[in-house]
């Protein structure tokens, strides 16, 4: 089964209702069909071998992405943020691509010596060409989309996601047409990053319309859900954390029953906070990566309830965590040795199922001889399989002969009331090999003067130990972070000058 039948699935299903975009202006799931024929024909009569997307999410990346799957080539979304030199790269990686791209985009196109064409260019040549009459057949094996990771600890790397990949993760988290007619998701990602790819196929094959926030306020996010009442939302936890903090805002939306985040560490002041605020809301915690075909284990939100509410301390603690393994999953947490670890001993996460990624572009398979994926990410399981994710291996900090990961210490930074961000690093020391570095940014109104970063270090030092307190704290007004809301750690430790002798 590939992507093109999950679109041809939805069309024949429901095809009148309106699955992406405005009720007043989106894209019914014949229309899309169409349009996506319809941009398989240019695709093809192109000789394109791929689809580069270079532009802002909106109604024509899902077309891009299914008029690519319908004529046989892959979906190349790519970070138009990156600066020119990445650009360059990636752009040269694709030299026979079709090319969508917004208008500032024109420089990196011509060094490429591409020819591109606007969305609303796109959209309107979808709409008139003649859909194929003979269709190519599309191999479930073959690559749908391929990501460029976010380059945030080394170079990006391409991630090829096959058709089998995509409809192995939608057929194991979503139930074909369960959505009701009214219901709409709003997304607040851009196309290159793996949510926007997922969320575009579920929300797809459930019957629920998606719309498109460009650009994230906290307060064009709740006019939004109000206004188009959505049912249904993803977030990062950074703008979670900005609703939660916005001064003033109204934050009622009484549209809203599902509100999934994912993509970095959700302070927990913040969850508990937004529990409190919006009873009616379901909360979903997402845990995934591009080279798993998005989710691989979910905190529900029965689950987030009963962590809030309970007496015990190993349930209270799940609300940290990152749940359990969704349907066709395996995940096993290994030691240095490269064997399995019981429950409660931290290693580094691996994972199995057919919706992980064998290969990266021109780097060969990911997978160890047994399928099995290293994510790279540090964490432990619980005696029932709630994953707990403490940050990335390249993350650990080594003090003289001790292994210390930032998460730790930052949790505990994270629940003081007026940090509203923090990150530590190990910065290198002469002495010790690495010392502890903290930076903090204050909840706005709020000041982090130097005796309240000195009582910061002594919370830690009393919640932690002396060897896990950071030997300097530093306020920022803002911490490096991707627009996903990935930290950039590597940004964080090059903007912090030496301490002086």
């Amino acid at each position: 089964m590939n992507v093109t039948m999950l679109l041809d699935m939805a069309a024949d299903g429901f095809g009148d209702r309106i699955l992406v975009g405005t009720r007043e202006d989106g894209l019914s799931g014949e229309r899309l069909r169409r349009l996506a024929a319809g941009g398989a024909t240019l695709i093809a009569e192109s000789g394109a071998d791929a689809v580069l997307y270079l532009a802002v999410n909106g109604p024509a990346f899902p077309v891009a992405m299914f008029a690519a799957a319908r004529a046989g080539v892959p979906l190349v979304p790519v970070n138009y943020r990156l600066g020119a030199e990445q650009l360059d790269s990636l752009v040269a990686n694709h030299p026979k691509a079709l090319v969508v791209a917004d208008a500032g985009q024109t420089a990196v196109i011509e060094r490429a010596g591409l020819a591109a064409r606007t969305r609303a260019e796109f959209l309107a040549a979808a709409e008139s060409a003649r859909p194929g009459e003979n269709e190519p057949f599309v191999d479930p094996d073959s690559a749908a989309v391929i990501i460029y990771t976010s380059g945030t600890t080394s170079a990006p790397k391409g991630v090829v996601l096959r058709h089998s990949n995509l409809v192995s993760y939608v057929l194991g988290t979503v139930e074909f047409g369960s959505a009701d007619e009214a219901d709409a998701a709003l997304m607040s990602v851009p196309p290159y990053h793996i949510a926007a790819v997922s969320n575009a196929l579920t929300n797809l094959y459930a019957g629920r319309r998606v719309i498109v926030l460009e650009a994230f306020t906290p307060q064009d996010w709740v006019r939004t859900v109000r206004e188009q009442e959505i049912t249904n939302a993803m977030v990062v936890p950074t703008m979670l954390a900005r609703i939660m903090d916005e001064p003033g805002l109204e934050r009622a939306v009484p549209s809203l029953r599902a509100l999934a985040y994912g993509g970095a560490a959700m302070p927990r002041r913040i969850i508990e906070q937004a529990l409190r605020e919006w009873p009616h809301v379901g909360f979903v915690n997402a845990y995934g990566l591009t080279e798993t075909s998005s989710t691989i284990t979910v905190l529900g939100p029965d689950e987030h309830r009963e962590a809030q509410d309970s007496a015990d301390d190993v349930v209270r603690a799940r609300l940290s965590s990152a749940g359990r393994a969704v349907p066709g999953i395996e995940i096993e947490v290994r030691g240095e040795d490269g064997q399995a670890v019981p429950a409660g001993t931290p290693g580094t996460v691996w994972v199995r199922g057919e919706q992980v990624s064998t290969e990266y572009s021109g780097k060969g398979s990911s997978l160890d001889a047994q399928g099995w994926f290293c994510t790279r990410d540090q964490g432990r399981l619980d005696a029932e399989g709630y994953l707990f994710i403490e940050g990335r291996v390249d993350d650990t900090i080594i003090r003289g002969a001790e292994n210390i990961a930032p998460a730790e210490i930052e949790d505990v930074l994270l629940r003081h009331p007026d940090v509203a961000d923090a990150v530590v690093v190990g910065v290198p020391d002469d002495e010790w090999g690495q010392r502890i570095e903290a930076v903090v940014v204050p909840r706005r109104g709020t000041d982090l003067d130097e005796a309240a970063l000195a009582e910061l270090r002594d919370i830690v030092r009393g919640t932690l130990r002396s060897s896990k307190t950071p030997d300097r704290i530093l306020c920022w007004p803002e911490i490096p972070r991707t627009p996903t809301g990935k930290l950039l750690r590597r940004d964080v430790v090059a903007g912090l000058a030496p301490t002086p002798n």
